[in-house]
């Protein structure tokens, strides 16, 4: 599209715009209507600057389109195999059984007492303070 045109939608948007923030201020008062009124100049200054021929590029280009989703599928290849790396460090650790179960019980809480229990021992929480709240919650029948 020539600039020409872009500039001519953006212009329309932003003056519908500018009349409905009119009707917006009338009902509900002025910063309803300033509020309306910045949001319909933002296509005339995205025109103006030249981001709209930045987007209708992008928009009408099967190339940029592919480049998207290239870079789209960087993205979750880098995420998935961060996550397959954290999830191998767990496991591994330090390559002792003892480890690996104790990192896997860990995660699924096989570690914790029933529900119904009743002990009067000490907290299993590695954190002195979370100990001392779960014995506060023990002894006052909450856990």
């Amino acid at each position: 599209m020539s600039d020409a045109v872009i500039f001519a939608i953006s212009l329309g948007v932003t003056l519908v715009g500018l009349v409905a923030s009119w009707g917006v201020y009338r009902r509900r008062g002025a910063a309803s209507g300033a509020r309306g009124a910045a949001l319909s100049l933002i296509p005339l200054a995205a025109a103006m600057t030249g981001v709209t021929s930045f987007l209708s590029d992008l928009v009408f280009s099967p190339m940029k389109w592919a480049g998207v989703a290239v870079a789209g599928l960087a993205v979750v290849l880098y995420l998935a195999s961060g996550a397959a790396l954290s999830r191998r460090s767990v496991t591994e650790g330090d390559g002792s059984k003892a480890a690996r179960k104790a990192a896997r019980d860990r995660g699924t809480g096989a570690g914790k007492a029933p529900k119904g229990a009743v002990g009067g021992g000490a907290p299993t929480a590695a954190d002195p303070d979370l100990a001392e709240i779960e014995d506060i919650l023990r002894n006052r029948g909450i856990k």
